[in-house]
């Protein structure tokens, strides 16, 4: 049965009567949010923040809270480096259990000789590689989420790789879409006795392949970042009902229950972006914040997780950098100035980061072609094939 337009669009209209009604409270909210974010005292408030406990995250403070810097020009010459990746999972309903992750890769060189080199590299998984084994005969089937952060991995892992690559003399950023704290792995448990997926994920793979990124900076103009779209975060934001909390320290499993009105909620329903569209101008980034990530405070060590937002045409972008990459002013610069030439080339998104995705992306026509081609290999080695009784039915029109 065809989609009923005229019911939806009753529903659409009281959609857009909330909306309406949401801005207009969220104005309010944001110019009291912006009379905070210029007129808290910062030292105070970072106090505070390290001896909070709060129920969301909470970003720590470098420098301030409303500085805003301008890009610094690009150098004459320079590399972008980047990886994207997608991948098909396994299909529970095939008895043939096999995943794949596509991750594409790009390097512009700007400059007197420039260069463009774009590449795919499909991996193929099936048998042990489907697992993390751990002690004991323990395993870890890898699938869903999880062969989502194996995918994050091997896009650094490539992104190292060219980083490896480039002459000592040319400045490079090395750019990965998403965040640079791997969250499909935060969000589950893997202490305890399945920390063993944890140390193979992150510790020897993701981990390392910063820990190599880093090292090889050391040697030549080098600097890693992660580029997010459109942001939803509210660290900062969250930072500022930090502030206005009357609890000394902010706590909100003692002092709050879920369903009470809190000090704090004078500035609820207000992202980062709100704050930083009216803040910056054109091309100028943000000061730097520490992510509040306990999952990256606790396990990622000497790479700490830096962010900043960068004022586009359309949008706030958030770009994420790792501690080494804060820490130095002219690495700092360099990816302020790249990101935001990227995006101009790019008509509002990294160009580097747009080419990448465009070689990664499986389509849903792959798809069908990567089952199709596995099971004529079973087929044509007279191998048994065997599906669910659903996947066949999507095969067949009905009347």
């Amino acid at each position: 049965m065809p989609l009923d337009m005229a019911k939806v669009a009753a529903r659409i209209e009281g959609l857009t009567a909330k909306i309406g009604a949401e801005e207009k409270q969220r104005g309010m909210l944001l110019r009291y949010s912006l009379q905070l974010l210029q007129s808290v005292d910062i030292e105070p408030l970072k106090d505070k923040i390290a001896a909070s406990n709060t129920t969301w995250l909470v970003a720590g403070l470098t420098s301030g809270l409303a500085q805003h810097y301008e890009a610094p020009a690009c150098p004459a010459e320079f590399t972008v480096l980047a990886t994207d990746g997608s991948q098909i999972d396994i299909d529970r309903h095939s008895s043939v259990r096999c995943s794949l992750i596509n991750i594409g890769s790009v390097t512009l060189q700007y400059g007197r000789n420039p260069d463009a080199l774009l590449s795919s590299d499909a991996s193929l998984f099936f048998g042990d590689d489907l697992v993390i084994k751990g002690p004991a005969g323990r395993v870890q089937p890898i699938e869903g989420a999880l062969l989502g952060v194996k995918r994050s991995v091997e896009e650094l892992r490539i992104l190292t790789r060219l980083a490896q690559e480039i002459p000592c003399e040319r400045p490079t950023i090395a750019l990965i879409d998403g965040s640079l704290i791997l969250w499909g792995l935060a969000a589950r448990d893997f202490e305890g006795t399945r920390s063993y997926v944890r140390e193979e994920v992150l510790d020897r793979g993701y981990l390392d392949a910063l820990d190599r990124m880093k090292h090889d900076g050391e040697s030549k103009i080098l600097a890693l970042a992660s580029y997010i779209s459109y942001p939803r975060s509210t660290d900062v934001v969250n930072a500022l009902r930090v502030a206005i909390c009357p609890h000394e320290p902010a706590d909100c499993d003692h002092y709050c229950s879920q369903d009470g009105q809190r000090e704090c909620d004078a500035v609820a329903g207000i992202r980062d972006s709100d704050l930083f569209q009216t803040l910056l101008s054109y091309g100028e980034r943000s000061p730097i914040f520490i992510s509040g990530s306990r999952f990256m405070h606790k396990h990622y060590g000497n790479h700490q997780i830096y962010f900043f937002y960068l004022k586009l045409d359309e949008e706030i972008a958030r770009v994420e950098i790792p501690s080494w990459v804060a820490d130095d002013k002219e690495l700092v610069s360099l990816v302020h100035s790249l990101v935001l030439d990227q995006c101009q080339r790019g008509h509002g998104y990294p160009v580097a980061l747009m080419e990448a995705h465009e070689k990664a992306v499986v389509t849903v026509t792959d798809r069908t072609r990567f089952w199709q081609l596995v099971e004529l290999s079973l087929a044509e080695n007279r191998l048994n094939i065997r599906s669910s009784g659903k996947r066949q039915s999507k095969r067949l029109r009905w009347i």
